[in-house]
């Protein structure tokens, strides 16, 4: 079956009604063949008689070349990462902590051995998309806590031991994303999204986003 002959759904057609709307508005329809095309779209029940009515409309092909939303790659870029760790955090019969106000390179390096390691990325700086944390646990644990809206994904295994990592997709294309490996060998191995923690540059570009498509449409509106 093609994707032309799918049922189709409430959305599907609503969505094409919107571009039938505007149509009409930017005087590429006229009112007749507006109500006629809409008539149409509420008696269609497939994807593919939906298309008919807006195929001859510059939006629906607009529509069609933006890009689908997909998430983050299971591994890194090729090339993306070096080889040696930016930083190196060891326990050893003891506890470190990586936390607070900090710049996040490229690779890190943690190993815990009868000790504790925790990386907290919830208030980092992030001057790379690409992450990678590479955590080795023996008889010992280490946690890995990261932003909300970040990308998270995992790679290593366990002997006797917990390997866990919560995959996180974050909506964000530019967000940043975590890639955790290693292994657990008689210990612990943990990531996950601290809640209610989020990388505020995200925001910050999100927002200054939204402020330029509002200040254009006002200029617009103004005739500027």
């Amino acid at each position: 079956m093609t994707p032309a002959e799918l049922r189709c759904s409430d959305a599907d057609r609503d969505g094409i009604t919107d571009i039938l709307r505007d149509a009409l508005a930017e005087g590429r329809l006229t009112p007749d063949e507006h109500a006629e095309r809409v008539e149409g779209v509420l008696s269609a029940r497939t994807v593919g008689e939906l298309d008919v009515f807006v195929r001859d409309l510059p939006a629906a092909h607009r529509r069609r070349a933006a890009p689908a939303w997909a998430p983050a790659p299971n591994r890194p870029t090729e090339g993306a990462i070096p080889v040696d760790a930016d930083e190196n955090v060891v326990a050893v019969f003891s506890t470190a902590v990586r936390k607070g106000r900090w710049r996040a390179g490229r690779r890190m390096h943690a190993y815990a051995i009868f000790g504790s390691v925790e990386i907290d990325l919830s208030e980092a700086v992030f001057e790379y998309q690409q992450v990678v944390i590479k955590a080795i646990s023996v008889f010992g644990n280490v946690e890995v806590r990261v932003p909300e809206n970040v990308s998270l994904r995992g790679s290593g295994g366990g002997v006797l031991g917990n390997f866990e990592v919560a995959t996180l997709d974050a909506e964000d294309p530019d967000a940043p994303v975590i890639y955790v490996d290693g292994m657990a060998v008689l210990g612990n191995v943990e990531a996950r999204a601290k809640r209610g923690k989020v990388v505020a540059d995200i925001l910050d570009r999100v927002a200054d986003r939204v402020a330029g498509r509002v200040d254009r449409g006002v200029r617009k509106h103004l005739g500027q």
